[in-house]
């Protein structure tokens, strides 16, 4: 008798745990879903003008992967691409609006991290794209290696993860 009851008993507690969890994802995980249902088109924060990503032409009509991205999740949701409206957001602000609700999703270049997902409370579903970081200079300096950059200028974009890696890689490198 005692292992029916205690089988029971932990039945009944992991059903509750599962309608817990359901509940809870119903009630947050699927909101923006319903909010831009309700609204009727899907808002983009993409970048302000990456050509092949994400930029618009003197119509201002947009092209490139993310935009594209953007059409595609419209045409999921409401069977129709024209549905994607573009909220153009530099590096600075990106997360920021999103966590704001100025936009329903992100489809611009931001480095996937774990601070990221846990600072502003993010979830990452996929990588769009995989990028890296390289240094352009002129043949005439005859450098061979980023290790002979010593009192070079470099310049990056501010505010970015990029930023952040370029500083790693000379701190580790004096």
């Amino acid at each position: 008798m005692r292992t029916f009851r205690g089988g029971l008993t932990i039945g009944l507690a992991v059903a509750a745990l599962v309608a817990a969890a359901a509940i809870t994802y119903e009630r947050y995980d699927t909101r923006t879903l319903k909010r831009t249902v309700r609204r009727g088109d899907v808002l983009c924060g993409v970048n302000k003008g990456l050509p092949g990503f994400s930029i618009p032409d003197d119509k201002g009509n947009w092209t490139g992967f993310d935009v594209d991205f953007c059409r595609a999740v419209a045409a999921a949701i409401f069977d129709d691409p024209s549905k994607a409206k573009f909220v153009p957001l530099d590096a600075s602000e990106r997360f920021k609006e999103l966590q704001n609700r100025k936009v329903d999703i992100l489809s611009r270049n931001s480095t996937w991290s774990m601070s990221r997902e846990t600072n502003y409370d993010l979830y990452f579903p996929a990588v769009a794209y995989y990028d890296g970081q390289g240094f352009m200079i002129p043949r005439a300096r005859n450098i061979d290696s980023a290790l002979d950059l010593n009192d070079s200028k470099v310049c990056v974009q501010a505010n970015t993860t990029t930023q952040l890696n370029l500083a790693d890689y000379f701190r580790a490198n004096n």
